[in-house]
């Protein structure tokens, strides 16, 4: 029972500091750098702070894995989340495109089925279908008319669903830091190929921005990575929804959103899923 809520904690403290990378990104978006630069540093900088600690404690063995494809695989869903959804949320309201990625909790419950032999129950299901509930008071999505861009965040969706549950099978066979690094060099080397054509030189203070953004993401997707040591990802899943109660706080202080109504009924309806699935997970006998 402790490796559940240990593992539980871990995934909701790394869905609390991840948006802090979004709201940087976001910044960084308003004075000029171009998307694909700033997702080029979160990888960048990843690469920089985890790559010197992989090298000190593993070696010579530092690259090795028991399941190379299945990492180079991981890293381009990651990837291929962050390009869908910069694209979609540069043609569609942020709200809708919110909306749509958040379909992912379900993907990945069913996912996680298919692929990891996790039991689909009605605890899972209702939690995952309450969640998104409360995610569609907060956002408020219009799609008012069909665009390609809907598609995009739907594409989100399915592949941040993918990389969990890769990142679930591969925390059986290699380590939380080991897969972290992986995610870097892929995104990485993906992102670098098309820096000629967009690159802008930032300032010092930009610099310290987009290490300040990778830091943030090494942080929290080691805890991502942990947290799946512990908990099976169908269980976690509903716990994703924490983002964007994160999210609407960094928006709130920093961006000056002002929540309504629909908002805190959404948050509370967030909150209300995750505590009925903790408890009862707590009452059945729990296997990671």
């Amino acid at each position: 029972m402790k490796n559940l809520y240990r593992g539980i904690f871990l995934f909701i403290f790394a869905w609390t500091i991840i948006p802090i990378m979004d709201g940087i990104a976001k910044y960084l978006s308003q004075i000029g750098i171009p998307v694909l630069q700033i997702v080029w540093a979160r990888y960048f900088f990843t690469c920089v702070l985890v790559l010197p600690i992989i090298i000190g404690v593993y070696k010579r063995n530092s690259f090795k894995s028991d399941n190379h494809l299945l990492q180079i695989f991981r890293g381009s869903f990651l990837v291929g989340a962050t390009l869908t959804f910069f694209y979609a949320i540069s043609i569609i309201p942020l709200a809708d495109a919110l909306a749509l990625a958040f379909f992912y909790p379900a993907f990945m419950t069913l996912l996680s089925h298919f692929f990891l032999n996790d039991k689909i129950n009605f605890t899972s299901v209702f939690s995952v279908v309450a969640g998104l509930i409360g995610v569609l008071f907060i956002v408020k999505p219009g799609f008012q008319e069909f665009n390609f861009a809907f598609l995009a965040s739907i594409g989100t969706g399915l592949f941040y669903a993918l990389y969990m549950v890769s990142t679930k099978k591969l925390s059986y066979v290699d380590t939380p830091l080991k897969t972290l690094s992986f995610t870097g060099l892929v995104g990485l080397i993906s992102m670098s190929l098309m820096m000629p054509f967009v690159w802008v030189s930032p300032s010092i203070y930009e610099w310290f921005l987009m290490l300040s953004m990778g830091l943030v993401a090494s942080i929290g997707h080691f805890l991502i990575i942990l947290s799946f040591r512990y908990v099976k990802a169908s269980i976690l899943a509903p716990f994703s929804y924490w983002e964007i109660i994160t999210n609407i706080i960094i928006g709130y202080y920093f961006f000056k959103d002002i929540p309504d109504k629909f908002t805190w009924i959404g948050i509370v309806i967030i909150i209300g899923s995750g505590i009925y699935i903790l408890f009862q997970t707590r009452n059945l006998k729990y296997e990671k």
